[in-house]
């Protein structure tokens, strides 16, 4: 007969080799080893300073905790399919190696609120280590919105020239997209900063424990109050996993632009050359990898959330096997997203911006607008100088020229109330600080808002 299972009374029979190898989750839930040998201290303290179990009892389970403990971090454990999960393998180490007492920890709790503390435990810290590189990434931008503060861009929209921003504008917009994602993250911690354990199985615990000092204990703000919700719900770990979903469709986003702007029709941004690679046949060749690559697990961290919404979909209250499938998605979203975002912020600290590229395309027919605005300030209104101005762009694309090139005797042509003062909106610098309402990208407005941020990101 194989070892018996630690659950193994009821049962006549060994477990079949094929249900050990399908249900068994060691193979990744060895992840939050160290966070069940957290909970499992916190527990055994618990049991015994409430005279649950022997004081001497506890003390035995918390010394054997604490060097299975090392031995993780040392790598010398050895983790067996046949105990099926992290839990169960290091209940197992410690029985083996503190003797009967180690059987008398999961006095007063189950798997079911033991796998879930862990969980959170889990996730709590890896959350805050997303909210710190998030806050990490926009330095980097903020630094980068200084650096570049007198070089001007196009902004585009339908990806055609649009109006001219200063480059600084364009990085404080991603500084603004990161500051929802962080505060998603933030806002996230509340609800995965509740303490399931104490819930036991479904119905609670028939022991006189103390939810209180486990909480305490843990570091838990605060107490799951039913222990059914407690047991069975996931909605902290979807919540995470769509909060990721945005962090990263923003990161594809920033990724996107820097593809286009780094290609050679664009050659806005020259990427740090540490961080992307070359071509095993074409010599000339200098690929975004890293950005591809973020933007191509964008997909994977988009399917994590699914397969989670669709693991709870349907089912009743409460635990189910079903949801031992929550850990995976949600370990890959951690890694995936956590290594974004260090590239990104690796790509923002490196990258050049090409001066000459970008205030050329920031002038032409970027500028056209604020010729409209300059009529519809005249009196006009604003449609019929939308059309007067779009007749005297259709007049320079016919003869191959630039809004630059025009006279003002041309400009008559079209209204007599264009004045020598219309020329001056033929520049790109000018006509971007005109937008000087608040969240514009005038340098009177950018610097505001740089100002701003240093006082929240710096303090």
């Amino acid at each position: 007969m194989q070892e018996k299972k630690l659950w193994g009374g009821r049962f006549s029979e060994s477990t079949d080799a094929f249900v050990e190898e399908f249900t068994e989750s060691i193979s990744f839930d060895k992840e939050l080893a160290l966070y069940d040998i957290k909970g499992s201290i916190a527990h055994a303290k618990m049991l015994g300073k409430q005279g649950i179990i022997p004081q001497e009892d506890a003390e035995k389970i918390i010394k054997g905790l604490q060097e299975i403990e090392q031995e993780i971090k040392e790598n010398k454990i050895a983790w067996k399919k046949e105990f099926e999960d992290v839990h169960m393998n290091i209940e197992k180490a410690l029985t083996d190696k503190i003797g009967e007492a180690g059987g008398k920890l999961h006095t007063g709790r189950s798997r079911n609120d033991q796998v879930i503390t862990a969980f959170r435990l889990y996730l709590k810290e890896n959350t805050q280590d997303i909210i710190n590189l998030l806050e990490d990434l926009q330095r980097k931008l903020l630094e980068k919105a200084k650096e570049y503060i007198d070089i001007v861009m196009p902004a585009y929209t339908h990806l055609q020239r649009a109006q001219p921003i200063r480059v600084a504008h364009y990085f404080l917009a991603y500084l603004e997209m990161f500051q929802r994602d962080k505060e998603r993250f933030i806002d996230n911690l509340k609800r995965i900063d509740m303490l399931p354990l104490g819930s036991g199985a479904v119905a609670g615990v028939d022991f006189p424990i103390d939810r209180e000092y486990v909480a305490k204990e843990l570091g838990f703000s605060q107490i799951m109050r039913n222990s059914i919700d407690a047991t069975s719900s996931r909605d902290f770990a979807l919540e995470f996993l769509s909060n990721c979903a945005i962090c990263m469709a923003n990161m594809s986003r920033f990724s996107e632009d820097m593809i286009i702007y780094s290609s050679s029709e664009f050659s806005f941004v020259e990427l740090p050359d540490k961080l992307t690679t070359g071509s095993s046949i074409m010599p000339q060749k200098k690929n975004p990898d890293v950005l591809e690559l973020i933007r191509g697990k964008t997909g994977r961290v988009y399917g994590n959330l699914v397969s989670l919404l669709t693991v709870v979909k349907g089912l009743p209250l409460a635990y189910n096997r079903d949801l031992q499938e929550d850990k995976e998605p949600v370990f890959d979203s951690v890694k995936t997203i956590k290594g974004s975002i260090i590239g990104i912020a690796k790509i923002v600290e490196g990258l050049k911006i090409n001066k000459e590229k970008t205030q050329l395309a920031a002038g032409g027919f970027a500028l056209a607008t604020d010729l409209a605005n300059y009529l519809a300030e005249k009196g006009v209104p604003f449609r019929q100088a939308h059309h007067i101005v779009g007749s005297i762009v259709g007049y320079l694309v016919n003869q191959g020229r630039e809004l630059e090139s025009i006279t003002l005797e041309e400009l008559k042509q079209f209204s007599p109330l264009f004045e020598e003062d219309a020329l001056k909106l033929l520049s790109p610098f000018v006509v971007a600080d005109r937008r000087k309402s608040f969240g514009g990208t005038a340098k009177e407005q950018i610097l505001f808002q740089i100002e701003y941020w240093d006082k929240i990101l710096n303090k």
